[in-house]
């Protein structure tokens, strides 16, 4: 719908502005959007129930898409039906694993090294491909896909090779590494798994399942006595969370991808965690590190490398 209507006339216009400038104007914005989750993530670490967290930041998240997509969801329950294993799989990655495995991981780790390691994203995205679906890998992305992986590790060891000969990683790290993967097989899935659906719709089906797949295990950590404060910090963050990082940060990638292309969209990629590192700097204190300036070397020309369709 909207290349048919970038074709034929300029598009839209809001403010005076084009469609295709709002969009290099949000590709700026874009990357604050996604670290968001991430800075306030290990900024409310020690205020909000990990898991309730992501139960409430996806709850919150679906009911702000269901005005959208709620007429469109009972038009396409057939697919629903059909596809119920998927969906289910994709929350149980994308919400569940992808939301409460940072939220704990942000305990005993920075925002700064959760926002480099989840940038390795897809060069373990480019590995899946391929030997899941024998997408061919070219000298130039193996080596991406090398340096990348190496800057992972500098930044999980934090520069002491003691640390990976003793094995003692700090375990908010590997929280977040576990959901770094879940992000690629969740990406790989969207990819290779047709659907009936357009991606707005599919987007709240699987929201949905992640809700249900997060619903079970919120109720046992409130059984164990961890429960969110009801004060107005509680209701702001899962609010802040919902609106910005979940339904903002998805329909502004949505727009600008649509409107600009895989390219200039990949360049969230590598802005993502250099906002990240900055703001965490500016709002949280964070001192940037010798480990996070060598990973940073390393993971983001690994990515250029890696994700580069002619190697």
């Amino acid at each position: 719908m909207a290349s048919e209507e970038t074709k034929g006339s300029p598009g839209p216009r809001w403010l005076g502005l084009s469609e295709r400038q709002i969009a290099f104007a949000l590709l700026l914005i874009a990357p604050a959007l996604f670290c968001s989750n991430m800075l306030t993530a290990r900024a409310t670490h020690d205020l909000f129930p990990p898991v309730a967290l992501a139960f409430w930041r996806w709850f919150c998240t679906l009911l702000l898409l269901m005005p959208f997509t709620a007429t469109a969801l009972w038009q396409h329950r057939a697919a629903l039906r059909r596809e119920w294993l998927d969906l289910l799989i994709l929350g149980a990655l994308g919400m569940g694993v992808c939301g409460a495995f940072v939220y704990i991981g942000a305990d005993t780790t920075t925002a700064t090294n959760i926002g480099l390691i989840y940038a390795a994203s897809p060069i373990l995205i480019v590995v899946i491909a391929r030997f899941a679906y024998h997408e061919t890998v070219s000298p130039l992305q193996s080596l991406g896909i090398a340096l990348s992986l190496t800057g992972v590790l500098a930044i999980i060891c934090r520069g002491d090779l003691r640390i990976l000969a003793e094995l003692s990683f700090a375990a908010g790290d590997l929280w977040v590494l576990a959901a770094m993967i879940a992000w690629a097989v969740y990406s790989i899935m969207l990819r290779h798994r047709p659907s009936a659906m357009p991606l707005m719709v599919r987007f709240a089906a699987i929201s949905a399942g992640g809700v249900l797949i997060l619903l079970p295990f919120t109720i046992a950590e409130g059984l164990s006595g961890d429960l969110p404060p009801l004060n107005a910090t509680s209701f702001l963050t899962v609010g802040f969370l919902a609106l910005f990082a979940s339904f903002g940060a998805y329909q502004v990638y949505a727009l600008v991808q649509r409107t600009l292309g895989a390219g200039p969209t990949g360049l969230l990629m590598y802005m993502i965690p250099l906002y990240n590192a900055v703001l965490a700097y500016l709002l949280l204190g964070e001192a940037l590190q010798f480990y996070h300036l060598l990973g940073a070397v390393m993971v983001l020309p690994g990515i250029y490398l890696a994700t580069r369709k002619n190697g």
